[in-house]
């Protein structure tokens, strides 16, 4: 059995509704644009940054956990956290280093916010490469290692008092300005290519099986009607 054998088969069991999403929110994912969490402390804050990232289509975040776990509010993410790929950097020493090199290894350019960067704005970043754009942890911000490590730094103009904003709302304002500007030069030049879209619709479909180990098993020996 393919896999676009498998999906036709999975989908039978989830409505309709839903697969017409899967075709199509799943062409409309990126991974030009990823995301890094530095020791995000706040459910709140964790939470609302991938729901952020499931409404930009941006499909993979990026967790390091060096002093803080990540935890999630269901209240907040809505379960958003079901259609975005949340990689966790756990167990390591050094977890900022680890993703980091992994990212840049990927051919990332990494992209530190902070409200003291003197360099480029969400407006002007250039977007002709793939990019992770790094928070770092509430009042402190992003580490001396993140920091190091980064090749550019991002700050979002502000004209009040108060000198940054939230983490969860620096989120949602880097990461629209930055997918909209993307979608605008070429609504689907960073989008996933047709394998990546076909992996993605069924590793959705199965997260939406309670039992799709099973069902799946069953599928592949012909013993379940598929």
């Amino acid at each position: 059995m393919t896999d676009d054998e498998l999906y036709e088969a999975l989908t039978r069991y989830i409505s309709p509704h839903k697969r017409e999403l899967f075709d199509r929110l799943a062409p409309l994912r990126t991974r030009h644009l990823t995301v890094v969490l530095e020791d995000i402390y706040q459910p709140h804050n964790a939470s609302a940054v991938v729901r952020t990232c499931d409404l930009v289509g941006v499909q993979d975040m990026h967790v390091i956990e060096n002093r803080n776990a990540y935890t999630l509010n269901p209240e907040v993410s809505l379960g958003a956290s079901k259609w975005v790929d949340i990689h966790r950097y756990r167990k390591d020493a050094d977890n900022t280093t680890s993703c980091i090199e992994g990212l840049r290894a990927r051919g990332y350019r990494i992209i530190v916010t902070s409200p003291h960067g003197t360099s480029d704005t969400p407006s002007t970043l250039d977007l002709s490469s793939p990019v992770a754009i790094c928070f770092g942890t509430e009042l402190t911000g992003a580490s001396d290692t993140l920091m190091r490590l980064a090749d550019g730094t991002l700050r979002i103009p502000m004209y009040g008092f108060t000198e940054s904003f939230n983490i969860s709302v620096s989120a949602a304002l880097v990461l629209y300005t930055l997918s909209e500007r993307m979608r605008m030069l070429d609504p689907h030049a960073h989008c996933l290519d047709a394998d990546a879209v076909r992996a993605l619709k069924l590793a959705w479909a199965r997260k939406q099986l309670r039992d799709a180990p099973l069902i799946e098993e069953r599928l592949r020996a012909g013993t379940l009607d598929g």
